[in-house]
């Protein structure tokens, strides 16, 4: 049998509805040894917990679940590309983003603040 863990989405042998592992009970003398395995699933809104014999259940088959108003795949493919065009439309090429040579005037340059030993002194007194 497949190694059992939790998580993993596994079904009666006799049939029965897709359960969740919840706990895989090993003996207390060997961790390979399985004891038991508690499951979980749904009953319409009641939750159902009960532990197996790990010799009655097997891994779920794996189906692609797709639900029934999910769009086809041919309608996927032309609504990416018309979201891809939008992308396209809203991007500035990165050329178009540079700035021309000399087009721009350079940013005037801040005055400098007088140091503080400047400020404290009078104008033309001269510092010992």
């Amino acid at each position: 049998m497949a190694i059992i863990k939790s998580g993993d989405l596994v079904v009666l042998k006799s049939g029965g509805p897709v359960m969740t592992v919840d706990t895989v009970n090993t003996s207390i003398f060997d961790d390979d040894k399985i004891t038991g395995v508690l499951c979980a699933w749904f009953d319409g809104t009641k939750l159902e917990r009960v532990r197996f014999d790990h010799r009655a259940i097997e891994p779920a088959p794996s189906e692609k679940v797709v639900a029934p108003d999910a769009p086809s795949p041919e309608a996927s493919v032309e609504y990416k590309a018309v979201l891809d065009d939008m992308v396209g439309a809203m991007n500035i090429p990165a050329e178009a983003a540079k700035p021309v040579t000399g087009a721009v005037s350079p940013k005037p340059k801040r005055a400098k603040a007088p140091k503080q030993n400047d400020a404290a002194r009078a104008p033309g007194v001269p510092i010992n």
